[in-house]
């Protein structure tokens, strides 16, 4: 239950601000069609989660406990930080017409902008941390993801303009640095 507990969290907060989450307000301003949107970003995230849930599974095993313990508590030191830096959507990161339509447009564009991105580098993280419990991570993930995008699709500028981006990043970057400093530490 941790695993699933400390993946949804710190995905949902990390999501905040994201490129992926302007990219759910993009696709939500542009389609006008909130449930294909949302049932797109559901599936890419899960397609995309799994995966990197399986690379951080294998390399756990591949590394060996000691020396992946240094790995991933400097790993999420150095996503505290990342999360200190904004995100910003790129116009070529613009999703276009499509013969796909909206669901196709919209797991396209999300599996592609959710590729290096810091969620899914996070979910590499937790699932080797989580090792034992990669369903969970993978399902918590993308349960953060939902939780995080799927109001954007929904209500759109009015959540973007209420909730302070800075404060969710600062408090996402205390939670990566609180877990990068346990893992060295070995709690």
């Amino acid at each position: 239950m941790e695993a699933f507990l400390v993946a949804t969290g710190v995905v949902a907060l990390a999501e905040m601000g994201d490129k992926t989450q302007l990219l759910a307000l993009l696709l939500a301003a542009r389609f006008r069609k909130p449930w294909p949107i949302v049932f797109g970003i559901f599936v890419a995230t899960v397609i995309n989660h799994a995966l990197a849930g399986a690379v951080g599974n294998y390399i756990t095993r591949w590394l060996g406990p000691e020396v992946l313990r240094w790995i991933l508590g400097g790993s999420f030191i150095a996503m505290a930080v990342w999360m200190l830096i904004p995100d910003k959507l790129d116009e070529d990161d613009a999703p276009g017409v499509s013969k796909f339509g909206v669901f196709g447009t919209t797991v396209i564009a999300f599996f592609l902008a959710e590729m290096g991105d810091k969620t899914q580098i996070a979910t590499v993280m937790l699932a080797a941390r989580f090792m034992q419990d990669y369903a969970w991570v993978v399902v918590g993930t993308t349960l953060g993801m939902m939780l995080a995008n799927a109001p954007v699709v929904w209500l759109g500028d009015k959540i973007v303009r209420r909730v302070p981006i800075k404060l969710v990043h600062g408090i996402s970057a205390a939670i990566f640095l609180v877990l990068g400093v346990v893992m060295i530490v070995g709690w």
